[in-house]
């Protein structure tokens, strides 16, 4: 088997480093022990993307907020949907990512962040919604493996009760509030309905091919 390579090391505030390894042609990012993310598994995060869209459609100028960039399989697939019209921010937290976004993933980066469509946002993805009141016709978040604070504590509070409340308030009328999960989590879901959402969970393949492991996707919509 052909060994990893390690190219890079990008500090998390508040939490573990993460690592850039490259396999092949292969890249991945992992967090201690856990591979968050790869080239080889993408299908789930181009879902969030194509799948929010698809939730937009017939929308006039739609603004989404996607938080993290990660690998930028979301956001390419977002930019495939959305006419010239339409714009997306993407805050994104760890600088260390975007500069492998424009280093050693530059191919794969395929010029997407520099989209004139594009705000790239420095930091919190909290801080982004907080900070913006009904500006978002949709809320796309996969900074975690599922619902809870695993690339740092502090992202507890996106999936805290408060923090569905202050995505509810930045979101548009009939806006969504899209959430990527490496598993199901009942007790998200019904806390979700609780915060006054209509939950939609779905589920899709980590793989591009429809293959590997399901990974899961709510789409909430405000009651």
């Amino acid at each position: 088997m052909t060994p990893r390579e390690l190219l890079g090391v990008a500090d998390v505030p508040g939490g573990d480093p993460l690592r850039l390894f490259r396999r092949g042609r292969d890249f991945m990012i992992v967090l201690d022990r856990n591979e968050l993310m790869s080239t080889r598994m993408n299908g789930s995060e181009i879902a969030l993307g194509t799948m929010a869209c698809d939730r937009l459609a017939g929308r006039n100028a739609p603004h989404l907020l996607i938080g993290g960039y990660g690998m930028g399989f979301t956001l390419r697939a977002v930019l495939e949907r959305l006419d010239a019209a339409g714009r997306v921010t993407v805050a994104e937290l760890v600088p260390g990512i975007i500069e492998w976004a424009r280093g050693p993933m530059a191919e794969l980066t395929a010029g997407c962040l520099d989209d004139p469509r594009v705000t790239l946002r420095m930091g919190d993805v909290g801080d982004a919604i907080r900070a913006a009141p009904r500006a978002y016709d949709a809320i796309l978040l996969d900074v975690d493996n599922g619902p809870d604070g695993l690339t740092r504590p502090a992202n507890d509070g996106l999936y805290s009760a408060r923090g569905l409340y202050e995505a509810r308030a930045a979101l548009r009328p009939g806006g969504v509030l899209a959430i990527w999960s490496a598993a199901p989590d009942p007790a998200f879901a019904r806390r979700l309905a609780r915060g006054g959402f209509a939950v939609d969970e779905v589920r899709t393949r980590a793989r591009d091919n429809g293959k590997g492991a399901h990974h899961v996707i709510w789409f909430a919509t405000p009651r």
